[in-house]
């Protein structure tokens, strides 16, 4: 049977790997600093995200990343690399924070709702980025930047402390990404 314990572990799996498909290293860091000062307790083998080891390399990451979004051209590169990144990140926040299900539900699932969420939210936002970046020179990344960090900053905090919002928000954000995708993705003629 599952507890509320566990349907809420799910809730912040979800939503960090919604987050994940924005910036990989950000909900690592924020679940990292959520198990170190122990506000969340993660499976006994994925522990070591709570040391203040990861806490630091989380953080370390995370800044790089955040900045270097904010470079034209740099930013489609990073896209190219972080789009599998962002699968793992997203299957590893899952994997790490659910409870009380057997492993290969928990593999299952982080597989699935966390590679899967993390991987269609950065094929969208890559995808935004470079008809940006055709569109505008790279001129207007630096907003699409902004946004894409305060979306990951808001459901990751959210993540941690609201898992339920969480869960809303990941819901609200699938449904935005999907839309502004399919009005940026080409049109095709009518066929001959």
């Amino acid at each position: 049977m599952v507890n509320a314990e566990t349907v809420l572990s799910i809730f912040l799996g979800v939503g960090l790997a919604a987050s994940a498909g924005f910036r990989v290293f950000l909900p690592l860091f924020a679940l990292s600093l959520a198990a170190y000062n122990g506000i969340w307790d993660l499976n006994e083998s994925w522990a070591w995200i709570g040391s203040l080891t990861a806490v630091i390399t989380f953080g370390v990451a995370t800044l790089v990343e955040l900045f270097a979004y904010f470079i034209p051209w740099v930013d489609n590169l990073l896209d190219s690399i972080s789009l599998p990144l962002a699968a793992i990140a997203g299957t590893a926040v899952m994997v790490s924070t659910v409870t009380g299900l057997d492993p290969v539900v928990t593999w299952s699932l982080a597989i699935i709702a966390g590679g899967g969420t993390a991987t269609a939210i950065k094929g969208a936002a890559a995808g935004g980025r470079m008809a940006s970046s055709l569109g505008t020179g790279g001129l207007a990344n630096p907003a699409i930047a902004t946004v894409e960090t305060g979306t990951a900053t808001v459901m990751s905090l959210a993540s941690v402390l609201a898992p339920v919002f969480a869960a809303v928000l990941v819901i609200i954000v699938l449904a935005l990404v999907f839309r502004v995708y399919r009005k940026l993705r080409p049109r095709r003629g009518p066929e001959s």
